[in-house]
């Protein structure tokens, strides 16, 4: 895992657009992120057990494996939005960026490859795109039955309770930290 601060520049989403600018992992902590090396499945087992994960699947982002549909969806999953439910996924092979906003609005740039775990909290802006070479395998880890459903930004998701409620824990931590 890499964390940087988004460059910004023009350019095709799946540039690494690093601005030079290197972010820690207790930064991704203070925005809910929880990020883990996990060589074994047994690692992966054990945080979902922990965290009470239920299900999983597995998908592949890839022209070989997409077909047409390749360049439609990793523009789609590049849109900005959230999720009522926490996201997290295990990288099983190759390498692609989970972009989240911080408090500021700012884009901060994950780069995760095989091993890496991450969980995103639910309400949480952030987009995903693979990198330049377009293939990503990964676990979709879930509660309950697998679903994957994205609010896109705009004024009524900014209203969303679960966009809410994930601005008043970023609050409460900012305070408690001071």
């Amino acid at each position: 895992m890499k964390a940087y601060w988004f460059d910004n520049q023009p350019g095709d989403q799946r540039d690494d657009h690093d601005s030079g600018k290197l972010i820690d992992s207790d930064y991704l902590r203070d925005l809910g992120i929880l990020y883990y090396r996990c060589p074994t499945i047994d690692e992966v087992d054990a945080i979902a057990k922990e965290r009470s994960y239920k299900n999983r699947d597995e998908i592949t982002v890839s022209p070989e494996k997409m077909g047409d549909v390749y360049e439609d969806k990793v523009k789609m999953f590049f849109n900005e939005h959230l999720h009522e439910d926490e996201e997290i996924r295990y990288i099983l092979d190759g390498n692609g960026f989970f972009d989240v906003r911080n408090e500021g609005d700012d884009w901060v740039r994950i780069r995760l490859e095989k091993d890496d775990l991450i969980v995103l909290p639910a309400g949480i802006y952030h987009r995903f795109t693979t990198d330049t070479k377009n293939y990503i395998k990964a676990m979709r880890l879930f509660k309950e039955d697998p679903q994957w459903t994205p609010l896109n930004r705009g004024p009524e998701v900014d209203e969303n309770p679960y966009r809410q409620s994930y601005l008043s824990t970023r609050k409460a931590s900012a305070a408690s930290a001071q």
